[in-house]
This record gives C-alpha cells, sequence and structure tokens, in this order.
C-alpha cells in the first residue's frame, strides 16, 4: 500500500517513475510505427488501381465507390485520396491499365495494316471485355488512354506512307470508328447482361420490328432484318476497319 509518509515515496521516486513510463510509451510507438508505415506502403496506386478495376468488371461505374474501394483494400478513404484525388481520375487510371496492357501485347514487328488490325480488334475485345472502359476511354478526351492509342495508330499511319497533312484525318478516323463502334458494342453488351436478355433473342426482336416498318419509307431497313439476326458484332467491327485501311491505302498511293 502506497503511504504519503514513506522517506522512499519522494521526489526522485517520482522522477524514477515517470522516466520509466515514457520509456515504456516510446518503445510501444516505436513498435507501432513500422507496422503502419508498411501497412501504408503496401497500398500503392497500382493497387487501388487494381481493386477498382475488380469492382468496376463486378458491378459497374456505378458500384465504384470510395467506400466499396475502402472495404476491399481494408483500408480507410483518406488512404485512397492520398494516391487518387476523385472517382473521374480513377476510372481514367483504371482505362488507362487496360488500355496500356492491350497496347503491349499487340503482336510486334507486324506489318503495318496487320499491327492497326490487330490493335484495333484487340482494343474491341477489351471494350467487350470491361464494358465500363469503353466510356471511359470516350470521357478521357485528350488523356492518357486515348493518347496511347493514338500514338501506335499514327506510327502504323505514317509507316504506310500516309502524307503529313493527310496523317490527322486519317488517324482520327480510325480512333472515332475503334472508340465509337467498340464502345457502343461495349454498352450494348452491358445493356443486354443488365436486362438479363440473350442477344439473339434482342436482335430477333429488333428484327421483327424492322420487318413491320413501311416498305415505302423503309425499303432498306426492311431488307436487312434478316441480316441483322444473324450478323455478328466483330466480323462487322474488321469489315469497318479494313474498309478504311482500303482508303488508306488509296491516299499512301495518290502520295
Amino acid at each position: 500500500m502506497w503511504t504519503t509518509h514513506s522517506t522512499g515515496f519522494n521526489g526522485t521516486t517520482f522522477h524514477y517513475l515517470g522516466t520509466r513510463f515514457h520509456l515504456c510509451q516510446d518503445a510501444l510507438m516505436d513498435k507501432k510505427t513500422p507496422r503502419r508505415a508498411r501497412r501504408e506502403e503496401s497500398l500503392s496506386k497500382e493497387r487501388i488501381i487494381e481493386a477498382a478495376i475488380d469492382i468496376l468488371d463486378r458491378s459497374g461505374e456505378s458500384g465504384l465507390t470510395f467506400r466499396a474501394l475502402s472495404d476491399m483494400l481494408a483500408t480507410g478513404p483518406g488512404a485512397i485520396y492520398w494516391h487518387i484525388d476523385n472517382k473521374d481520375d480513377l476510372l481514367t487510371a483504371a482505362c488507362d491499365a487496360i488500355v496500356a496492357r492491350t497496347v503491349q501485347a499487340g503482336a510486334a514487328g507486324a506489318a503495318p495494316k496487320d499491327a492497326i488490325r490487330a490493335l484495333a480488334l484487340d482494343l474491341f475485345d477489351a471494350m467487350e471485355a470491361h464494358p465500363w472502359a469503353g466510356a471511359a476511354l470516350i470521357r478521357a478526351g485528350g488523356q492518357l488512354p486515348v493518347v496511347r492509342v493514338l500514338e501506335c495508330l499514327g506510327r502504323q499511319v505514317q509507316a504506310l506512307g500516309v502524307p503529313p497533312q493527310a496523317q490527322w484525318l486519317t488517324v482520327s478516323a480510325l480512333l472515332h470508328f475503334i472508340l465509337g463502334v467498340g464502345g457502343q458494342n461495349a454498352a450494348n453488351m452491358q445493356r443486354v447482361c443488365g436486362d438479363g436478355v440473350a442477344r439473339g433473342d434482342l436482335l430477333d426482336q429488333v428484327a421483327a420490328d424492322w420487318s413491320r416498318l413501311s416498305p415505302a419509307d423503309y425499303p432498306f431497313a426492311r431488307s436487312m432484318a434478316g441480316q441483322l439476326r444473324i450478323h455478328d458484332d466483330r466480323a462487322d467491327f474488321l469489315a469497318g476497319i479494313d474498309l478504311i485501311l482500303n482508303g488508306i491505302g488509296v491516299i499512301a498511293a495518290r502520295a
């Protein structure tokens, strides 16, 4: 039992006990700090982006929230904001990761036309596998994901011998076709999956609607109803790329 009249319980004793307390406190802080630092270091921007891609693939753009991301990464939103400013930046970064992988996986050493065709199909497949990426690419504007695609297409267009004054228009036509058609196909696939309707059933319904159109007002659309039922989106996309490539060949030949 502590007593105030004890000669051993003096100022020197208080000082000693206080010193021991601070030493113990410092030791506990030293033990905690390295673990906290290691935990923060493990939460890299790359890890955040991969988690975002996973959420986007499973739940779409509406499912990507910083709370959902925090739960998946077992961390607080503040740690994520240290690497990412906002959701738009995160979407662009996730899109860029998909595009970078797609571009790097391209066939090296291929002839220019083959390289363009391969890149276009790879991007088409990537947008179909990650439906949210198509819309993100279109919104990215002049940011890095689009610049990556632009650079790859531009180099091949130059290799085809397209004159400098026609290179921008040529690359723009390719870029807009790839993003527009690929992104629209991805959006259609996402809508079909969301509605729970099979693609074939949806096409049958649209084709039936076209067949009932006025033959005087819509003769072409009526004639295409049968082909609509059996068309292949990927084959149609590649056919469009080949049409553009044939046009590029004419431009290069004139030059």
